[in-house]
């Protein structure tokens, strides 16, 4: 029993430690425009397109990784973009990672691409500052699928935050409730030269050639939705 806990704790530290950060913004952006390609090609994606195409900002983590043996924790890295939803222009990107652990009889390791759908102002608030923990005030919910004439006439977009995920490995989903997104102000520093708290960056229109592709891939997911 000792040694099931030490093994635990180690999963644990190494899945959730800082230390096992480190992508660069580049990459960053790079395996978010994976993430939106290969979700893109799904059959049901309508519904995505159209409720990103509604909402004000979309967060997209490439890699969260999930690791537990009776303890359990998980761990990734991201980028969020701001949508005006009447204009259609993109503005950031400001730079989260995401954070969370959870107990339960449970042994595996899983890695999901997770993308963020934030509907309204309300889910906005938490991406402003340094941290919040998604549940409660920051309610999120799995996000619809569909065909957009089959489903997403009926979505009233009430939710702050949808969540869309691919997962392979061991475990059949992701929990978000009780997650906790923190600003990475190391990684905006990086990327936007100087220090760039998230209000500031996502003030920024997203026009440099390193998040073109990636705006280009959200724009075309949006098409689908109409």
């Amino acid at each position: 029993m000792r040694k099931t806990v030490i093994l635990a704790s180690l999963i644990l530290a190494i899945t959730a430690s800082p230390l096992w950060a480190g992508k660069t913004p580049e990459t960053r952006i790079k395996e978010s425009l994976d993430t939106i390609n290969r979700m893109s090609a799904q059959d049901d994606v309508e519904t995505m397109g159209y409720v990103i195409e509604k909402g004000v900002a979309v967060a997209i983590f490439p890699s969260v990784v999930k690791a537990g043996f009776v303890l359990g924790g998980q761990y990734g890295e991201g980028i969020l973009l701001r949508h005006d939803s009447k204009t259609g222009k993109w503005y950031g990107p400001s730079f989260y990672n995401i954070a969370g652990g959870s107990f339960g009889l449970q042994i595996g390791v899983q890695s999901t691409a997770l993308v963020l759908a934030v509907v309204n102002e309300d889910g906005m608030k938490g991406f402003r500052g340094d941290n919040f923990t998604l549940g409660g005030e920051f309610a999120v919910a799995a996000g619809p699928v569909g065909r957009r004439t089959s489903a997403a006439t009926d979505i009233n977009l009430n939710t702050p935050i949808y969540s869309y995920s691919m997962s392979k490995g061991l475990f059949a989903g992701l929990s978000l409730d009780g997650s906790t997104i923190n600003h990475d102000p190391s990684a905006n520093e990086l990327y936007w030269g100087k220090k760039t708290s998230p209000v500031e960056a996502l003030d920024k229109p997203a026009t440099s050639k390193e998040i073109a592709p990636l705006i280009k891939a959200l724009n075309n997911l949006i098409k689908k939705g109409k």
